[in-house]
């Protein structure tokens, strides 16, 4: 993790909360120019200023876990002056710097995270491209997972060409580390990507890609049957719709008895309702949809229920509310 790319999280993560720089310092209690020295990328920030970000910004850990110790920083930089030493400990320190970028995503608008996620995805496929060794698979899994959220990242934002670019390096990537959880993510992400253009074309293809990718998730496969379903319906497929909804309600116990992959957390029981409500919008089954919509809703954990990402949803049951 760069000092550059902690302070402008950071900084864009203040603004977006309201907080000039020294409002910030005097939330807490850190001396101005200690503060701008550290937001300016000219000072590396310590464990427990990051820590008081967290709190005061409420992201939940996330910034901090940014930060790498003095050991991982080490590794990490003896790996990149020559990847053909990579290490485990290297591999372990990125993952967890992405984990924590994720964990970003669920509190802090998406234009505020995208220049620093693709600063370090840019770092990590650097790396990649000169591993050798036992743990280069497992290091081009956290590279195609990176190279994901990038696109996901993007997605948000409506940067939709340069994302599905990315989405496809990512698919890539995941093939060949023959890590089916990730091949499937991207793929849905795709998906995403096409509802947001309103081509239920798109969105049918790409979450039945991903619903039947070798490898993927029970819990991924549902949701994304939902979603193809949706699709569908939206075309006017509803026999297929009807078919997938069925498909995806027989794996519903399989999944919500399994813990959701580490790729695709968010995954539980509850998220699939939203999925479900969205099946069900299409199918112009509005008061299930409703339903549906708002228990999933009311089902998230607290620090993502006023995510960026749930405003879709937020729209769908609207329009589910207003056809009832």
């Amino acid at each position: 993790m760069r000092d550059d790319d902690f302070a402008d999280l950071a900084r864009r993560a203040l603004r977006d909360n309201g907080y000039s720089m020294k409002a910030a310092a005097r939330a807490l209690n850190y001396d101005p120019a200690y503060l701008s020295r550290v937001l300016n990328g000219k000072q590396r920030p310590s464990l427990k200023l990051a820590t008081a970000l967290d709190v005061l910004l409420g992201t939940g850990g996330a910034l901090a876990g940014t930060i790498l110790d003095a050991e991982d920083r080490s590794r990490v930089a003896r790996s990149t002056s020559n990847p053909s030493r990579l290490d485990a400990g290297t591999v372990d320190a990125l993952a967890g710097v992405l984990a924590a970028y994720r964990r970003l995503d669920d509190s802090v608008k998406p234009q505020s995270v995208i220049p620093a996620t693709l600063a370090q995805m840019k770092e990590v496929t650097r790396l990649l491209k000169g591993a050798r060794g036992p743990h280069r698979d497992r290091l081009a899994e956290v590279a195609s997972e990176f190279i994901q959220f990038g696109g996901w990242m993007l997605a948000q934002d409506r940067q939709d060409a340069k994302a599905v670019q990315l989405l496809n390096s990512a698919v890539e990537l995941a093939d060949e580390a023959g890590n089916g959880t990730l091949a499937a993510q991207a793929l849905n992400f795709k998906g995403y990507i096409a509802r947001q253009q309103g081509r239920p074309q798109g969105v049918a293809r790409w979450y039945s890609a991903a619903a039947y990718t070798p490898g993927a998730h029970p819990a991924q496969r549902l949701g994304d049957m939902l979603q193809a379903a949706a699709g569908l319906a939206e075309l006017g497929e509803r026999d297929d719709a009807l078919r997938l909804v069925e498909s995806a309600e027989r794996l519903t116990d399989t999944a919500s008895a399994l813990r959701p992959p580490d790729t695709a957390y968010w995954l539980t029981p509850e998220f699939n309702r939203l999925n479900m409500g969205l099946a069900n919008l299409g199918l112009a089954r509005y008061t299930d949809a409703v339903d549906h919509i708002t228990a999933g809703l009311a089902g998230l954990p607290d620090e993502l229920r006023d995510a960026p990402w749930t405003w879709e949803h937020r729209d769908a049951l609207e329009r589910a509310m207003a056809a009832r």
